[in-house]
């Protein structure tokens, strides 16, 4: 006997997905983005040069969204991001490219009714609200 309930649905398979919040989402990347300006300022001057903070942040979704599926701002808000087809991690490159679409900021601001920005829609990735532990 298989335990039906205890399989997560895909956000995309789910009619009663709610998407979390804009501001928990934007105190997540506040706080991501304050840690990549402290990681930043051990190698470069962020005031200076304002390439070196954009640079880690890209790294960052790279690396967290790929292999945790959160980013420590996600974590502290109790988000992740994860795939809209089957609700799982997105993966290296997807997380890369989806923190280099955000660098860009205008992807971010055009959203649907998932609140997915295109950063979002082109990655195939959707933020969705933690499971509690």
């Amino acid at each position: 006997m298989t335990d039906t309930a205890a399989a997560p649905v895909p956000p995309a398979a789910d009619p009663a997905f709610t998407p979390p919040g804009l501001g928990r989402r934007f105190g997540a990347l506040v706080i991501d983005w304050v840690l990549c300006l402290m990681v930043a300022r051990s190698f470069a001057d962020p005031v200076r040069d304002g390439w070196p903070p954009v640079l880690v942040l890209i790294l960052e979704y790279g690396f967290f969204l790929g292999l945790f599926a959160q980013t420590p701002g996600m974590y502290l808000t109790r988000l992740r991001c994860v795939a809209w087809a089957d609700g799982g991690r997105i993966g290296l490159a997807r997380g890369l490219l989806r923190g280099l679409l955000l660098a860009l900021v205008v992807p971010a601001l055009i959203m649907d009714e998932h609140r997915r920005g295109l950063h979002d829609r082109l990655t195939g990735a959707v933020v969705t609200d933690a499971p509690r532990r």
